[in-house]
């Protein structure tokens, strides 16, 4: 039996991608389907589950406005290269997490790019409003414009429709003035559009606003403008109606929100909001508001009496701004776009008991949901049982989100699903660039470029994540941060409740090229908000160069500091002493780690490393390279990527699992022969050029390549921090799937599933699986039996054993000594043989093509043809054009992901070779004549000189010898 070959195999299982780079967005009638722009392509979201469920390829120009019809029926989308593409949605498929979406057409709405969009609340119209000034009202599923409207002098900024009872007197006055014009013999085109609508239709408005801050009401009905709204003195950005109040507001940048009365359209109250507004939104059914703009706050207003009801909020930074809100009628929450691409749930539970004229607090933000997280920089895995992972994104806050069910956090809305964010940790004042975590994974600490570091209390438990210490001396921003990551002794205070005993210590360096050590075991609990600010043990000059990586060994006694001066220092932590340099990379090094404790010693060509442990660094120069600690020496040096190496990582040793059979089976005996290397740990690496890459420090070679980002790799994690898979105290049972997270400037994290085991089970069965069919194959290949062997030979793929019994079937069918049954079997078939028929004559479009495929290759050989064109005959005799043409069609792709070779590309080579193979028959034919005419002249005598007096029987006999020696 074949042996499998061990080889480690990673998949990556599942990918935090951004889903609102910014720009448009909008919102279904349920408040779970969300068609946002990323990019240049749009992409439609589950906001309950947070799974993308497609994803609408842009046309290279930027997204100007995006619509969904309530139902989510259909969606829109313009951009600027002034086309707008209509798609159809398939309705949601809850098993399979996705939606269909279908291009219905392409058109070309404006003469300028569109700017705004809307659509009626019974998603049939649609309104687009363009940078030209003019504004069209379009039927959805015909794609055609129903109404035109022109009037605004700029950009039209923002659209709303609305519809408003209409009295059954006025539609009878309708009615009877359409009578008196058709009695007069009036048909011009006025009366006709005025005659086509109902009574109920009648009602349907359009509002519509522009830059230079006037408003225009739009009667569809009419087709005309029955309003002109000027008290705004800038663009005005939103509008909403409220059929309760029959009234309209509108929200501009002058910082006012303008009550409009729908009866008379008359101003019914201005009120002054003293903030650029960029978004408003009657709440149903009620005459409270929602309004929000610069201030990056949810504020809600009482339109009655002009006054706002929530307290009063502190205004937030100008990134927080609000830009969109989106809010439907039935809905309990609101859902606000904010400047930095974020996106926050309020609940609208507060307003239920709202009396006029009380004060509210601030609707209560339930969700946050980070629509980009530009460059992950670093990340690390958090939590007792590593179900989140902590990540710093170039801001200078940190987002902690799920990425695995966890029975230590509470079960909330917004922590349901994978990729949700619990919790944003503030604090710093800069971007944070450096991040480590301890071994209990309650503790986190940071650093910053505003030149200090932070200590995090992680308690997932009782939902508090707390700063418990500020760390400030450095004079310069932070570029690598480390803690211990070993455990403290088993059963001590700080082992069982670790969440209450911060770590010994921490280590940081900065650009000023220095390294600090901070004492954080003797810190009392907090006892109020403030946290710690404890004094740095010692400061040492540690390098010439910034320092890029800090790192302390499983004992606790040393660490390592990494810099761009090209050298990694190893100090005693204590007494902050340098005890060796690791001299060797001719760049600067940007990562580096000490092997796990208890790591097997690393043989090399020439060295042999001790007891005293290993490190692993990466350069700017390419190179990743092993190191011994005892002489301080370079043991191996990886070679593969082709760009910096930016960070390293141990990993834990594969697991290759064995089966529980009685009996001795390859999968158990394999992994017993392996053991020796299944407890060797391998080495991670992520480097700017968008590959993670796993080698092997035992045999020097790369185990594999991890590709599934487009930028650089900034950040890499694992589950286990020290890279043993006995350093993580299991607090429950829940367990983390992904053995490697990585983290690129493409905005997006790679979860890493380690699949050695079920690669090497799936392989040794595959082995196991065909050494059963090839016996099989053998066994009906001794009998004799065609019809089985011929199927099997193809669903194995066997191309010289399938040859061999063509060839052997059509060769017994032409022998002319068989029995006269056998040929009278024979007669009847197209082969040649019956078996063989059938065979061919029930094939299935795989198992035909790839027949086809070989009678190809078979057919370019002048022995081998002969089979070839047997087999073609039986074909094409067997199978109609049409099943051919369906081949053609389908597209196949070869085991390397590049397309095979076409049918049309086959039989053009087998109609190339037939051709030349009719061309040796002619030859051989004419080649006969000669022969034959040869013959015969020999037959009358010429050339035979003295042998004329033979006798006739002796000629006859001569003649015969001499055929004899021709066909010889």
């Amino acid at each position: 039996m074949s042996k499998a070959i061990v080889k480690t195999t990673f998949e990556a299982s599942r990918t935090l991608r951004p889903i609102y780079t910014g720009g448009s967005t909008a919102l279904d009638a349920s408040g779970r389907i969300l068609l946002s722009c990323v990019g240049e392509d749009a992409l439609i979201v589950d906001l309950e589950t947070g799974n993308q469920l497609a994803s609408l390829e842009g046309d290279g120009e930027i997204v100007t406005g995006l619509a969904i019809t309530p139902s989510a029926s259909h969606a829109i989308v313009c951009s600027r290269s002034m086309s707008m593409r209509i798609y159809s949605l398939t309705a949601f498929d809850e098993s399979s997490q996705t939606i269909e979406a279908k291009l219905l057409r392409t058109l070309k709405p404006h003469t300028a790019p569109v700017v705004t969009i809307s659509v009626d609340s019974t998603g049939t119209l649609l309104a687009t409003g363009g940078a030209d000034g003019s504004i069209k009202v379009w039927d959805i599923r015909g794609g055609f414009v129903t109404h035109t409207f022109h009037g605004h002098g700029g950009v039209v900024s923002a659209l709303c429709f609305f519809e408003v009872p209409t009295a059954d007197g006025q539609t009878k006055g309708t009615k009877s003035k359409q009578s008196k014009r058709k009695a007069s013999g009036d048909d011009d085109e006025d009366m006709d559009e005025e005659s086509t609508p109902t009574g109920s239709i009648a009602g349907f408005r359009l509002a519509s606003g522009s830059e230079d801050g006037k408003l225009r009401v739009w009667d569809l009905h009419k087709r005309k403008s029955i309003a002109s709204l000027e008290s705004h003195v800038s663009l005005v950005r939103s509008l909403s109606f409220s059929p309760s109040e029959n009234a309209l507001i509108s929200a501009s940048r002058d910082k006012t929100v303008i009550v409009w009365d729908a009866r008379t359209w008359k101003t019914r109250r201005i009120i002054p909001v003293l903030e650029s507004v960029e978004a408003a939104a009657f709440i149903a059914d009620t005459p409270l508001c929602v309004i929000g703009g610069e201030n990056g706050k949810l504020r809600v207003w009482d339109c009655n009496r002009g006054s706002e009801v929530t307290e009063e909020q502190e205004a937030g930074e100008e990134f927080e701004s609000v830009v969109a809100i989106q809010y439907s009628v039935g809905l309990s929450f609101v859902l606000t776009v904010h400047a930095d691409q974020t996106l926050r749930i309020h609940s609208l539970e507060a307003l239920s008991g709202y009396k006029p004229g009380s004060s509210l607090e601030p609707l209560t933000v339930t969700r946050r949901i980070s629509g980009n997280d530009d460059e992950i920089i670093d990340l690390a895995y958090v939590g007792a049982d590593r179900s989140m992972i902590a990540l710093a994104t170039n801001t200078e806050s940190i987002r902690v989100v799920s990425c695995a069910p966890s029975e230590d956090r509470p079960s909330t809305q917004g922590e349901e699903y994978f990729g949700a964010d619990v919790t944003h940790l503030e604090g710093h004042d800069d971007i944070i660039i450096c991040m480590d975590v301890d071994w209990s994974g309650h503790w986190l600490a940071t650093g910053a470029k505003d030149n200090t570091a932070r200590l995090w209390r992680i308690d997932p438990k009782n939902s508090s994540y707390t700063c418990f210490a500020t760390f400030t001396g450095h004079a310069e921003s932070l570029g690598a941060i480390a803690l211990p990551r070993v455990p403290p002794a088993v059963g001590s205070a700080a082992y069982n409740d670790p969440v209450n005993h911060p770590p010994s210590f921490l280590i940081t360096g900065s650009q000023d090229r220095t390294i600090k050590r901070w004492d954080t075991s003797k810190l009392a609990p907090l006892q109020g908000e403030k946290p710690h600010s404890p004094k740095a043990i010692y400061t040492r000059k540690a390098h010439e160069k910034d320092i890029n990586a800090i790192d302390v060994d499983s004992t606790s006694e040393l660490f390592a500091s990494a810099s761009q001066d090209r050298t990694v220092k190893i100090w005693a932590a204590d007494e902050g002493t340098a005890v060796g340099v690791l001299r060797g990379h001719k760049r600067g090094v940007w990562s580096v780690r000490f092997a796990p404790q208890g790591t097997p010693i690393v043989n090399s060509d020439s060295r042999t490393s001790t007891s005293r442990g290993l490190a692993v660094t990466g350069s700017g120069d390419k190179t990743v390279k092993l190191w011994s600690l005892s002489d301080y020496t370079c043991l191996l040096t990886f070679e593969g990527h082709t760009n910096s190496v930016l960070k390293v990582l141990w990993l834990p040793p594969p697991q290759v699992s064995n089966r529980d059979d009685d009996e001795e089976d390859e999968v158990a005996a394999a992994a017993r022969k392996n053991e020796a290397i299944q407890a060797r740990p391998l080495v991670a690496s992520a480097a700017a050029d968008g590959l993670v890459k796993i080698w092997s420090p035992y045999t020097g070679e790369l185990e594999t390549t991890l590709d599934n980002h487009i930028d650089r790799v900034w950040a890499l994690a694992s589950p286990t921090p020290s890279g043993s898979r006995s350093d993580v105290k299991q607090t429950n049972s829940t367990s983390v799937p992904y053995a490697i997270a990585s983290g690129s400037a493409d905005a997006t994290v790679t979860f890493w599933t380690d699949t050695t085991s079920a690669t090497y089970t799936a392989a040794v069965n595959a082995n196991s699986a065909r050494v059963e069919q090839d016996q099989e194959l053998q066994n009906y290949i001794r009998a004799g039996a065609y019809r089985e062997a011929i199927t099997l030979a193809l669903q194995l793929n066997h191309p010289g054993r399938l040859l061999s019994l063509f060839t052997a079937a059509i060769n017994a069918a032409d022998d002319p000594t068989s029995s006269a049954e056998d040929r009278e079997r024979a007669a009847g078939s197209l082969s040649g043989n019956p078996d063989i028929d059938e065979v061919l004559q029930n094939l299935d479009p795989a198992n035909l093509r790839t027949l086809l495929l070989r009678l190809r290759d078979w057919n370019t050989n002048a022995r081998t043809s002969r089979v070839s064109q047997r087999i073609l005959y039986v074909l094409f005799r067997s199978y109609p054009a049409s099943t051919f043409v369906e081949l053609a069609t389908q597209s196949v792709r070869g085991k390397n992901g590049r397309a095979a070779a076409g049918l049309k590309d086959i039989l053009q080579a087998l109609a190339a070779y037939t051709e030349r193979h009719y061309r040796r028959v002619e030859e051989l034919v004419d080649d006969s004549y000669l022969v034959e005419w040869v013959l015969g002249e020999m037959d009358g005598g010429v050339g035979l000189g003295g042998l004329r007096d033979l006798t006739v029987g002796d000629v006859d006999e001569e003649h015969e010898k001499d055929v004899v020696m021709l066909e010889a």
